[in-house]
């Protein structure tokens, strides 16, 4: 796990807009949501649109246009990886 990938899960134990988390990490656009779609892949981060309660199927060809509308929310996978290190 990369460090962006760790810190990005430091801050996903609760549901996080991509403006909050985008505030909160020194990362540019690109490097965030390549780093979010790495996390999605290996099933530790899941996708909430359009509300924080509605969760929402990844797909790849449409997660780059829409990265930034997104809520995000470590899986429980996620959280015992992130624990671990």
């Amino acid at each position: 796990m990369s460090d962006n990938e760790f810190d990005i899960l430091d801050e996903l134990y609760f549901v996080t807009s991509y403006p909050d988390l985008k505030s909160t990490l020194s990362l540019n656009d690109e490097e965030l949501c390549a780093a979010l779609q790495s996390l999605i892949q290996r099933g530790y981060v899941k996708i909430l649109y359009p509300d924080q309660d509605t969760e929402h199927e990844y797909d790849k060809s449409a997660f780059g246009k829409h990265c930034q509308e997104y809520f995000f929310l470590a899986t429980k996978a996620g959280l015992v990886v992130h624990n671990s290190i």
